[in-house]
């Protein structure tokens, strides 16, 4: 499978095993225990992959592991059971969906990148969407509630972009960094589901069940696979993913539950996934292979052309048709030449001189220069600025007496 869909399809696993928290929660968990299922889902999954790969946080992972803990897990979940609690589903699940938006923000803000028209566009899109589904014309407002929701929702967000700002340890894997992190947030919930809901429920067999599949699949593997997908992908095209929560929930209580769905529903659905189809397509690619309008010297060899002629420390000529000149117009790379006019060239430039110094300093200066070097007048400036052999007389143009060139 192509890997521009490979890491969409792997992150979209994530979102859909959160959707199943729903349909869990009601049929198989303890009922009012909120805080403690937010503990016994981080905790132990945590606690696992850390006896797995044995690794623990040096220098500053200590502190950005309990920031990334509290954002994604101590904060988050809290705050969501308390909107959860205080909203109607429909109602939280839409201010769920509004993050692909703030982190469309975040991103702007503290990875300086510009998300792209189309994911922003789908965005809205999903937005709309999953309103449609989950809302209901009945539902009720709750200042509280919808404060903890989008503040929820902005701490979890902000965690993704901040897990794709700081990346990882080197030599750190995806299952480590996500163990840290699921182990703080874990023990930053515990002392508050401690506080407020008192000792941990004792769960029968189908509770033990329901927390077996959310401490292994829905999170463990889950946020294991999250964080993946936001080391690879645009943090914005990933959070678009987790609309599919909602809507999730939506085809469990439709299919387990008979729950009914209208026709709005249905649209709203099948805007949603649209939208977050659309939003994974990947980019135009960049044609690296266009050639620039200016071909062989490129800008600095047009700049160095267009300068007058001047006097290098030798006093000789050096311009864009002096002879010590290389093909693209600079003197870079050229050996000075004393004791001859400027207007001399050495023998190495003439009609018979083949010397294998002439022929290879002719030949590596002419493809390094482009295709504008392969011309006679670039062959023979290129040809001029090597230096013949000391021990060699080199003849000049203007008299046949032999003429010393120096090494130095």
């Amino acid at each position: 499978m192509d890997r521009r869909w490979a890491d969409p399809l792997l992150t979209a696993v994530t979102p859909i095993t959160w959707g199943t928290t729903y349909l869990v929660t009601s049929e198989l968990l303890p009922p009012g225990r909120p805080l403690w299922s937010g503990v016994i889902r981080a905790l132990p999954a945590g606690l696992l992959l850390l006896a797995l790969t044995r690794h623990r946080p040096h220098g500053a992972w200590w502190w950005r592991s309990a920031v990334l803990g509290a954002l994604n897990i101590g904060a988050f979940f809290p705050l969501l059971f308390y909107a959860a609690y205080h909203l109607p589903g429909g109602t939280a699940a839409v201010l769920g969906a509004t993050q692909p938006l703030l982190v469309a923000g975040l991103t702007v803000l503290l990875l300086g990148e510009r998300p792209r028209p189309r994911a922003l566009a789908a965005a809205v899109a999903a937005l709309v969407g999953v309103t449609l589904v989950v809302l209901r014309p009945t539902a009720g407002l709750d200042a509280a509630g919808i404060a903890a929701g989008l503040t929820g929702t902005a701490a979890m967000g902000t965690g993704l972009v901040l897990t794709r700002r700081w990346g990882r340890p080197p030599g750190v894997g995806t299952l480590t960094a996500t163990g840290w992190q699921l182990t703080a947030g874990g023990l930053m919930v515990l002392p508050l589901a401690l506080a407020v809901e008192g000792r941990p429920p004792a769960p029968g067999l189908p509770g033990l069940a329901g927390y077996a599949w959310l401490t292994l699949v829905g999170t463990a593997l889950a946020y294991a696979l999250w964080f993946r997908g936001a080391a690879r992908l645009p943090v914005t095209q990933v959070s678009l993913l987790g609309a599919l929560s909602p809507l999730t929930a939506a085809v469990l209580g439709w299919v387990v539950l008979g729950q009914a769905m209208t026709g709005w529903q249905l649209s709203g659905f099948a805007v949603a996934v649209g939208a977050t189809v659309v939003g994974q397509l990947p980019g135009r690619p960049v044609d690296r292979t266009r050639q620039s309008r200016w071909a062989g010297p490129g800008w600095r060899g047009i700049i160095a052309a267009t300068r007058p002629a001047g006097r290098g420390p030798d006093g000789v000529a050096v311009g864009a048709d002096s002879p010590v000149a290389g093909a693209n117009g600079s003197a870079a790379g050229a050996l000075p030449v004393t004791g001859r006019p400027a207007g001399s060239s050495s023998a190495a430039s003439e009609p018979g001189g083949n010397s294998p110094a002439a022929t290879s300093g002719s030949v590596k200066r002419a493809s390094a220069a482009g295709p504008a070097a392969y011309d006679s007048r670039s062959i023979q400036r290129t040809s001029s600025a090597v230096q013949p052999r000391p021990e060699r007389p080199a003849i000049s143009r203007s008299r046949r007496s032999p003429t010393r060139v120096s090494s130095s």
